[in-house]
């Protein structure tokens, strides 16, 4: 599957939850397209291949998005080691995969401090260092969860739909500063998180490939990179005029 392609040529893109999954894709097609890109994950050994696997414009910061002064520290990082910031990307998350009655307190604590909390501290860290120096873009991970809601995720339907609010609210803060908040919203997508995340035994291709098969209107999954795609077209200049949407990227499955 090729890459629609984009030139971020010297630029400089920090992606969130980047050593896997929808992020690693995001962080690929950054750097596909010329930019330098930061690596942020809380696994620094998955962080560190992968940004080594990415090329020498890359480098990876290691660090749990949930605590503020990091991600005023990964914005701090960004821009003194490449000279500025103009892309970030929220594509860090988790995933407890428990009704309501079974949310333990740890759990919904949890889920919102990572999914919620995590977008609002490295947004406001890049909404800060963005409108001093020229403007950027921020792309935050929501959810069609966000939005419709889900049996047998509770804290994570809740966590997504606040950052879908908190995108709002900052592309309203801040659109007349040049820096400009969206929101992607994936469907059922093949990642690392939907196979494994909350589960006893991963799903297998199969089991995966019926998921897809079932739920979804186009009758398979998505691929990382499609979803990533959307996510760096939001980054990019074509997006111009674009901020405080909301981009459902679920083959029609929020239209059922």
């Amino acid at each position: 599957m090729q890459n629609v392609h984009f030139d971020f040529t010297g630029r400089t893109a920090l992606v969130t939850g980047g050593a896997s999954g929808m992020g690693a894709a995001v962080a690929r097609i950054f750097a596909e397209s010329g930019a330098n890109v930061v690596v942020v994950d809380q696994n620094r050994a998955a962080a560190e291949a992968t940004a080594a696997a990415l090329g020498p414009n890359v480098i990876a910061v290691a660090g749990d998005v949930s605590a503020s002064a990091f991600c005023d520290d990964a914005v701090a990082q960004a821009a003194a080691r490449f000279g500025g910031l103009h892309a970030v990307v929220n594509a860090a998350g988790i995933i407890a995969r428990k009704t309501g009655v079974e949310t333990t307190d740890e759990e919904w604590m949890r889920a919102m401090a990572v999914n919620a909390g995590g977008v609002f501290f490295m947004s406001r860290a890049a909404a800060r260092h963005m409108r001093a120096h020229g403007g950027g873009a921020v792309v935050n991970f929501g959810s069609i969860w966000g939005e419709l809601g889900g049996k047998g995720a509770l804290a994570y339907c809740a966590s997504k739909g606040a950052v879908h609010q908190i995108t709002r609210t900052f592309a309203l803060e801040h659109a007349r500063e040049g820096v400009r908040f969206n929101c992607v919203c994936p469907g059922e997508v093949d990642t690392p998180m939907l196979r494994a995340a909350g589960r006893a035994v991963p799903l297998t291709d199969a089991q995966a490939a019926e998921i897809g098969e079932r739920v979804v209107p186009m009758g398979r999954l998505a691929q990382p990179q499609e979803i990533a795609r959307v996510v760096v077209f939001l980054c990019s200049d074509a997006a111009s005029y674009v901020t405080g949407a909301m981009y459902y990227v679920d083959g029609a499955y929020s239209t059922i």
